[in-house]
C-alpha cells in the first residue's frame, strides 16, 4: 500500500517537542514501512530538521507551520495555509491518515488516499461536514460514543483503534530499588488538575509523606501547550510554601529519556479534568508499561486499558468533596497500601500495557486500511 500520513501544523516530527498524536503516528509510519509499504509523511517544518528526509524507510516532508495559540478559532485559521501547503507536495496514496482540520475539505476524495481521519481530539461538530472521509478512527470508546451522536448516519465509518506505545516494553520487569515518588508527566496545564494535585499533596500529613516526592515533569510555556507563565508562578508558590517534597521539572522530549525516569518510580498520577479533552491518556498507559501503577481521575477513557483495583486506582468522585480532598484522601490510602499490593498492581498494570505494544497495534491499522482498499 502507499500511505500517505498528514500531521497538523503545530508541533514537529519526529516528536521534539512532544505531542502524543504525533509521537504515535511517527512510530506507526515506521512500522507500516518495515511491513513493505511506502509511507509518506507530511508533517511541520522546524529548526534542525530538513525538508526532505528519509527515516527507517519512511519519507518525510516538511512544509512551513504555525506555533499554536490558546483560541481555538485562530488555531484553525493559522492551520489553514500549512494544509493549503501539504495539498502541494502530498504524492498520490491509496490511504490518507490525516488529523487536520482542514484536510477532509479541502483534499480531493480519493487522490491522495481513502481519507483515514483521525479523531485524535473530542469533535465539535465538524464532522458533518467530513462526507469524503472513508474512515472516522477514534482512540477510545468514548470519543466514539461522541462521533455517534455527532454523526449518527455514520456510525458505520467509526472505528475504535487504540494508540501503540511509542517503545518497546521490557523483556522483564524490575520493581527492586524504585524511588519513592509519585510522577506525574505531561502538560503543565490547569485542564490536567495539575494544581488540584499540587495543593493535595501540601496537606497530606508529613508522617503519611515520610520519604515520599511528588514530581512534576513537563512543558509550561503556553506554545509547548503548557499553562503559561502565570500559572506556572502559582505552582511554585504554592511548591515554595508546602512542607512536603515537591518537584518541578522542564519537560523531557526525548523519549528514551522519558522512560528512564518512568522506570525509576513507583506511581504515576494523571488526576485531568477535561471532559471533553482527554481522549486516551497515552502518558497513562506508557507508564504503565514501566511498571508505574496508575493513580488516574474518574474520566472514561482510562477505564479502556485500566480495571480499577486491578491495575490502577481511580480517584473516584466522592460525595460532599472537591478534588483536592479526592486526591488528598485517595493517595493517603494508596500510600499506606502495602507493599505486596503495589507489586502485584504494578505486575498487572504492565502485563495489560503490553497488550498496546507497536507491532500488535500496527497490524490492526493495516487491517483496517486494507479493508477499506478492498
Amino acid at each position: 500500500m502507499k500511505i500517505n500520513i498528514l500531521q497538523g501544523a503545530f508541533l514537529p516530527v519526529p516528536p521534539t517537542k512532544g505531542g502524543a498524536i504525533e509521537s504515535a503516528w511517527f512510530e506507526l509510519g515506521k512500522e507500516f514501512a518495515k511491513h513493505g509499504h511506502q509511507v509518506t509523511h507530511v508533517s511541520r517544518l522546524d529548526q534542525g530538521l530538513n525538508q526532505v528526509e528519509t527515516i527507517d524507510g519512511v519519507k518525510h516532508l516538511r512544509i512551513g507551520g504555525a506555533n499554536a495559540v490558546r483560541n481555538s478559532i485562530f488555531l484553525k485559521i493559522l492551520e489553514l495555509p500549512y494544509v493549503l501547503r501539504a495539498k502541494k507536495v502530498m504524492p498520490s496514496a491509496d490511504i490518507l491518515v490525516t488529523h487536520a482540520f482542514w484536510a477532509p475539505l479541502l483534499f480531493p476524495k480519493l487522490k491522495h488516499g481513502k481519507q483515514y481521519i483521525h479523531v485524535g481530539r473530542y469533535p465539535k461538530g465538524q464532522l458533518g461536514f467530513y462526507t469524503k472521509a472513508s474512515r472516522l478512527q477514534v482512540p477510545s470508546l468514548t470519543i466514539a460514543e461522541a462521533c455517534k451522536k455527532q454523526v449518527p448516519m455514520h456510525v458505520s465509518k467509526i472505528k475504535i483503534l487504540p494508540y501503540p506505545l511509542t517503545w518497546q516494553t521490557s523483556g522483564n520487569l524490575n520493581l527492586e530499588n524504585r524511588e519513592k515518588v509519585v510522577l506525574y508527566a505531561g502538560r503543565i496545564h490547569p485542564e490536567k488538575g495539575v494544581r488540584y494535585l499540587v495543593e493535595a499533596w501540601s496537606q497530606i500529613p508529613n508522617k503519611i509523606l515520610q520519604g515520599w516526592t511528588l514530581r512534576l515533569i513537563g512543558p509550561w510555556r503556553e506554545e509547548q501547550g503548557g499553562g503559561g507563565q502565570q500559572f506556572y508562578d502559582s505552582l511554585k508558590h504554592i511548591i515554595g510554601s508546602s512542607t512536603n517534597a515537591i518537584e518541578i521539572h522542564d519537560p523531557i522530549f526525548e523519549r528514551h529519556t522519558l522512560k528512564q525516569e518512568m522506570e525509576k518510580v513507583r506511581f504515576f498520577i494523571y488526576p485531568s479534568v477535561s471532559n471533553k479533552g482527554e481522549t486516551f491518556g497515552l502518558a497513562v498507559l506508557e507508564a504503565m508499561s514501566c511498571g508505574c501503577v496508575p493513580i488516574v481521575s474518574s474520566l472514561p477513557c482510562f477505564s479502556d486499558f485500566i480495571n480499577f483495583g486491578i491495575e490502577g486506582f481511580c480517584l473516584n468522585e466522592i460525595r460532599n468533596r472537591n478534588l483536592i480532598e479526592i486526591i488528598n484522601y485517595k493517595l493517603c490510602e494508596i500510600l499506606e497500601a502495602s507493599d505486596l499490593t503495589i507489586k502485584n498492581m504494578a505486575i498487572a498494570s504492565w502485563k495489560r500495557a503490553k497488550e498496546y505494544e507497536l507491532e500488535k497495534v500496527a497490524d490492526r491499522y493495516l487491517e483496517d486500511f486494507s479493508s477499506l482498499l478492498s
